[in-house]
């Protein structure tokens, strides 16, 4: 669906955060001709070496402040990249990444996300800036106490 979504865009990278999202990011990355996943982490590891971009992410979740990075050699101006993730709540973790992709000069062609939680505000921020974001499903309200769903009939 992504591939449909954003066939009219030149990507060849598609870029996500660890960990959800690195599985959705590698099967849409099959339908677009094998086109690498690139991926933040959270954390420094012995396999990222040399220079980073990093930011700053605060985690909906996890209620805490990541600084997440990706290698310098795995992202660049010449790149032009679709950010795909598993749920857009606030768009922090979608904003972090936007700020790596600007920092390496790179081209956002648009975002993918699997589920929107549209009762919050991240999507409708995003879009304010002129990012194109499509989401396979939109979740209008959610009622905590008796767990009942209502998804945007898109």
């Amino acid at each position: 669906e992504f591939k449909r979504l954003f066939n009219d865009t030149p990507i060849n990278k598609i870029l996500t955060i660890e960990a959800s999202g690195i599985g959705i990011a590698c099967v849409a990355a099959q339908y677009f001709d094998n086109v690498p996943v690139v991926f933040a982490k959270k954390s420094q590891t012995v396999n990222i070496d040399g220079e980073v971009y990093s930011t700053k992410i605060e985690s909906f979740t996890h209620k805490r402040v990541y600084d997440v990075i990706i290698s310098k050699k795995y992202l660049s101006s010449k790149d032009h990249v679709l950010i795909i993730d598993d749920f857009l709540a606030n768009g922090c973790a979608l904003n972090g990444l936007l700020d790596i992709a600007q920092k390496a000069g790179a081209t956002v062609e648009g975002v993918g996300i699997a589920v929107e939680k549209g009762f919050q505000r991240g999507g409708e921020l995003i879009r304010q800036k002129g990012i194109r974001v499509e989401s396979l499903a939109i979740i209008e309200s959610m009622d905590a106490d008796s767990g009942n769903i209502v998804f945007k009939e898109q």
